[in-house]
């Protein structure tokens, strides 16, 4: 670790020695690290330390390396940083996720300190059963809950990593004329709805954390948290989890338990929200979510394996409404 951060974290966490001892992931197309780290002389045993380096890379796993995504993960950094500071605390057990214990920058490296989930939460999952798809679906739905009508100050003003206006180069690719003409009216129909929270943004089964019995969970990644419909969440996650046909058969009955439970936390927050109003108009425009996303999808990696029959045909049904 870098002299300057390591007493950075030894005088934040009143410890006494700090050793990197684990590589938990590298980051994204090279733009740094997730560590575990062992401290020593103060109760917590280890934290898990985000390293990023902010200097451009040459290479991105796609061929995305153009100033449009670097400034997009720049950015995205410094969003995540303000959201650990300023919005985390307001996130309790019912949508859980790392506590946040500093933050550090100095040239072109910054540091985020988590609590390490894995404590708690030691369990990371390829494959998802209904009962597990639902648990995270419950997490969704609290989440939104606990964010509906709250503006995404110092966040991205509309969430997820694929926006329309963060993705210009994707939508230079689109080869399909007509999405690439309306896909401003897909994008618009979501970000003008009446009711908005804050969406989590990359809500995808590997950025959940289970706890050893199944029954807890856990999210981590709020690099592209910000504004908008939760539907953006709800769809991503199904696709992220579930193949096509699996999303054509459980559709209706997940849709309706992410509702039910979305309901149920607006009741326990003594929320005013009209929730039958705001049901009906989320339900309307999931495929519109579904859409948006194959949007990006098509621009960015036409064969990748979430561009199937369930999401294209939803598409093409967008389409002709529009």
């Amino acid at each position: 670790m870098k002299t300057s951060f390591s007493k950075f974290l030894l005088q934040k966490l009143n410890a006494k020695h700090a050793q990197e001892v684990e590589l938990i992931q590298s980051l994204w197309s090279g733009y740094g690290k997730i560590s575990r780290v062992r401290l020593s002389g103060t109760k917590r045993q280890t934290v898990v330390v985000k390293n990023i380096l902010l200097k451009p890379v040459a290479n991105h796993p796609r061929g995305w390396n153009t100033n449009n995504s670097h400034n997009r993960k720049v950015k995205s950094y410094e969003i995540e940083t303000h959201w650990y500071k300023e919005y985390s605390n307001q996130c309790n057990n019912s949508c859980r996720l790392p506590e946040f214990l500093g933050a550090f920058s100095e040239g072109d490296q910054q540091w985020i300190v988590l609590e390490d989930l894995n404590l708690e939460f030691p369990v990371r999952k390829d494959f998802l059963d209904l009962d597990g798809v639902k648990l995270c679906l419950e997490w969704l739905a609290n989440f939104h809950a606990n964010f509906i009508g709250k503006q995404p100050n110092g966040l991205w003003p509309i969430g997820t990593y694929w926006h329309l206006a963060t993705r210009p180069d994707e939508l230079e690719k689109l080869k399909n004329q007509e999405l690439k003409i309306k896909a401003s009216v897909i994008g618009d129909k979501l970000n003008s709805c009446k009711y908005q929270t804050i969406v989590h943004g990359d809500a995808k089964l590997a950025n959940f954390c289970f706890s050893e019995d199944g029954s807890k969970v856990a999210a981590v990644d709020f690099q592209y948290v910000g504004g908008g419909c939760g539907m953006k969440d709800v769809a991503y996650f199904l696709g992220s989890c579930l193949s096509g046909e699996e999303c054509l058969v459980h559709e209706e009955e997940l849709l309706d338990y992410y509702f039910d439970k979305l309901g149920s936390a607006l009741k326990v927050s003594n929320s005013l929200i009209d929730f039958e109003e705001l049901e009906q108009e989320w339900r309307q425009l999931y495929p519109f979510a579904c859409a948006d996303f194959t949007r990006f999808l098509l621009g960015w990696m036409p064969t990748h394996q979430k561009v199937n029959d369930y999401n294209l045909k939803i598409l093409d049904a967008v389409l002709i409404e529009l």
